[in-house]
């Protein structure tokens, strides 16, 4: 099957891709291009699908950057050869030839573009990540290299979205502590349950830091297991575990 990749003009004239799950060697509950080596699936397998996602963007498995997520709000800057290793949730580059990786599976992929620098860069943010500043952290390591905060285009790919995506009154309580605003991103679910709005929450925390423009490409990991991978969704079917999706741009 062929690769499936989702891309804007927004991010023009930058190589990038929201991938989803098709065109993949992985089969089971991994069904399609799962990228993520921190799950169970086959290393070799996970190799094949990886160079299949680092090919269409033209480059080697070895340029295609990534970092050991951890819902952090800590980046990376690539600048000559990087270690796939160190912990963080972002990285940004202005070294031309070079693709910058996050891994998603409901989790927001936000990749950033500034086509007047040159610089690039690409953000993993859940609610803990957003909420701790990874997307305002990323920015902020893109103008430190020369980008310009009013040129810098965002975008976030598939995620959850709010009708999938219900949580208890806490998370309400910790992402409004200090924004009292964000309580808009919360609808009453059943109970005491509220169903929060992520992307969402992500364009206003862009939009809020300055950035020249931002959107959601308005596509639900959560509701099309067809092409995209689900944590959440694989918890609710007891599924033993979950694929990564692949979201990378290239300098």
């Amino acid at each position: 099957m062929t690769l499936e990749i989702l891309t804007t003009d927004t991010l023009s004239p930058f190589r990038h891709g929201f991938f989803t799950r098709r065109g993949g060697a992985s089969s089971g509950v991994f069904s399609g291009l799962n990228c993520g080596y921190g799950s169970s699936d086959q290393h070799d397998i996970v190799r094949i699908n990886r160079a299949r996602a680092a090919g269409a963007l033209d480059v080697t498995e070895d340029d295609l950057n990534g970092v050991h997520q951890v819902h952090s709000a800590d980046v990376v800057v690539v600048d000559g050869h990087h270690d796939d290793g160190h912990r963080a949730d972002a990285l940004v580059t202005g070294q031309r030839g070079q693709a910058l990786s996050v891994l998603t599976a409901d989790c927001m992929p936000v990749l950033f573009a500034d086509p007047k620098s040159g610089i690039v860069g690409a953000a993993h943010a859940g609610w803990r990540g957003a909420l701790s500043g990874v997307l305002e952290a990323t920015l902020d390591a893109m103008e430190s290299l020369g980008a310009a905060r009013r040129d810098i285009r965002a975008v976030i790919g598939p995620c959850i979205s709010q009708g999938s995506y219900e949580v208890g009154p806490e998370l309400m309580d910790e992402v409004t502590i200090d924004d009292p605003q964000a309580a808009r991103f919360f609808a009453q679910g059943d109970g005491d349950r509220l169903q929060f709005d992520l992307p969402g929450y992500g364009l206003h925390r862009l939009r809020q830091s300055g950035v020249g423009e931002a959107e959601w490409t308005r596509h639900c990991t959560y509701s099309d297991a067809d092409r995209f991978y689900s944590y959440r969704r694989s918890v609710h079917r007891q599924e033993a575990d979950y694929g990564r999706l692949i979201a990378a741009i290239r300098a």
